[in-house]
């Protein structure tokens, strides 16, 4: 990792009210929180932001471990992808789907149309920065308009996550395989051709 880890002898009394916090939620001070408790303040709504979006938004928790793997998956974040692929497929998701997700190959939901429309509207999203007037129609037709704010807000919260476990190369998972053929450690690399 770029940034030293705080010692909890070392913290302030804010941070270590914010470190007792996450613990307990938590049940330890892993991945992006070693980082954003350098800032505080950002630490406290980034983790209050996290929480409502992992837990309490309005997606179904498959809808919610989807966005999680497509925006790790749009930004190279090997940490979170590895970190939630297990909880994904206990959800819901198609083991072949997030491997196909893995390898920019298209995934296959079979007739779960949730998850179908949920990929279209978030790639669209993260690919072009825009969403379409078709896109966001097929949307809505199967989401309500809390959750269709709700993904943003996960999209967004996870892609936030992104930036800061790569930005500051968060110490990846050493028993996983590396989950993108493009990517090694924290760079691109040319996939390998059969």
């Amino acid at each position: 990792m770029r940034l030293e880890v705080t010692p909890v002898e070392d913290m302030t009394d804010r941070q270590r009210e914010l470190a007792d916090r996450i613990v307990a939620k938590r049940g330890k001070i892993g991945g992006p929180f070693k980082v954003w408790l350098h800032s505080p303040e950002l630490c406290d709504r980034v983790e209050a932001l996290g929480a409502f979006v992992r837990f309490d938004c309005s997606m179904p928790e498959r809808i919610r471990e989807y966005a999680l793997l497509i925006a790790s998956r749009h930004f190279d974040a090997q940490f979170s992808w590895n970190s939630h692929i297990d909880k994904a497929i206990e959800t819901g998701i198609p083991p072949e789907a997030v491997e196909a997700l893995a390898t920019w190959a298209e995934p296959d939901f079979g007739d779960d149309v949730e998850l179908s429309t949920f990929h279209d509207f978030a790639t669209e999203l993260l690919t072009t920065h825009f969403v379409s007037d078709d896109t966001f129609a097929s949307a809505r037709s199967v989401f309500t308009d809390q959750q269709l704010v709700d993904a943003i807000g996960l999209l967004g919260n996870f892609t936030l996550l992104s930036m800061c476990l790569n930005t500051f190369q968060v110490d990846l998972q050493p028993d996983r395989v590396p989950p993108f053929p493009d990517v090694r450690g924290y760079a691109k690399v040319a996939p390998a051709t059969a």
